[in-house]
């Protein structure tokens, strides 16, 4: 029957068949191809969305970190860059006394994120105030945290002793007491200490 209907077709009709056969077995190919290449271009995006998501998330993990330095009159806090910090015997307790141009040349030390201790740190003495200006600033044992724009580097610790802005700055001890005694870090403190060591307030 389906021959005697061949037999029966225009010429033209019949090459026409096989080519309309060949383009539907493309056609379908085509399509299967694309539906099985679709879940693994979307199983890229998810995974490019996975990893931007965890390091978005990591970002917001990170925080400010105080841990500690040895130094030659003790160990002393700094930032997780190794700056050291201040504290100073003008401020109260969890309240700074330090703005205006003290700050500029003291800048405090800002809270990002979870504040978290590194070293002989101790958490427990970890905490925040707020400024006037609305920002957290990192306080140790109740005493508001500084860094020293004098101190050129890691671990420097020049503004030991100063007595800028009318009262003492010192490094401070992880047990949270102001650390009195020279350090030698720098080669370069800016005021006279002496070897003891003591509450701020």
């Amino acid at each position: 029957m389906i021959h005697s209907l061949l037999t029966r077709m225009p010429m033209p009709v019949k090459l026409g068949i096989p080519v309309a056969s060949a383009l539907l077995v493309a056609a379908c190919g085509s399509a299967a191809s694309s539906s099985s290449s679709a879940p693994a271009s979307s199983a890229a995006a998810a995974g490019s969305s996975a990893a931007a998501a965890g390091s978005s998330a990591s970002a917001a993990a990170t925080g400010t970190v105080i841990t500690t330095h040895a130094g030659s009159g003790g160990a002393f806090l700094t930032t997780s860059t190794g700056q050291a910090v201040y504290l100073w015997v003008k401020d109260g307790k969890n309240m700074s006394a330090c703005s205006g141009a003290c700050a500029s040349a003291w800048p405090p030390v800002t809270a990002t994120g979870t504040v978290t201790a590194a070293g002989s740190a101790q958490p427990s003495e970890l905490g925040t105030i707020t400024r006037s200006d609305g920002t957290k600033q990192v306080t140790y044992d109740g005493h508001p945290l500084y860094t020293f724009v004098g101190d050129s580097g890691p671990d420097q610790t020049s503004g030991q002793g100063s007595d800028n802005f009318g009262a003492k700055w010192w490094l401070v001890a992880p047990s949270g007491t102001q650390i009195t005694a020279a350090d030698t870090a720098s080669g370069s403190g800016s005021g006279s200490a002496s070897s003891n060591t003591g509450a701020g307030y």
